[in-house]
């Protein structure tokens, strides 16, 4: 199962150009994944999270970018879940134009963390069902 979210391109995203400064596609990926995480928690996505007891930090971000994105443009941003480990969780997203063109594709691992040590730690039931439902 997948989850779309939209998000349209503001003016503070760009370049003098106009077209989406390149940084920005690491929020658009990172706030696409908790839209889709607030939906299989059932609540806002970090303070789930943060309730189960785990930090989430980021190990690892591949973004491929395929066409350019431009100001006021509205894009699909779908979401998966993606490879399950015993301490990490990862999620694949691709997003579409209104041609439905690709406009870039990303992966996004995370690793759930103890708040006392800052170590890894095994993946919460909770996160686990919900991550293999979706």
């Amino acid at each position: 199962m997948s989850f779309v979210t939209k998000r349209r391109i503001l003016f503070g995203d760009c370049d003098p150009a106009g077209i989406v400064y390149t940084p920005r596609i690491s929020y658009f990926v990172i706030e696409a994944v908790h839209d889709f995480l607030a939906h299989a928690l059932g609540g806002p996505a970090i303070r789930e999270i943060f309730a189960m007891g785990i930090l989430p930090p980021a190990r690892a971000l591949s973004i491929e970018f395929l066409a350019p994105m431009a100001w006021d443009e509205v894009i699909d941003i779908e979401v998966r879940s993606g490879d399950l480990t015993t301490s990490s969780f990862s999620f694949c997203v691709e997003a579409r134009n209104a041609a439905r063109d690709v406009t870039f594709r990303a992966t996004l691992t995370q690793v759930a963390v103890s708040p006392e040590s800052k170590r890894p730690i095994p993946l919460p039931q909770a996160l686990r069902d919900a991550l293999s439902a979706t």
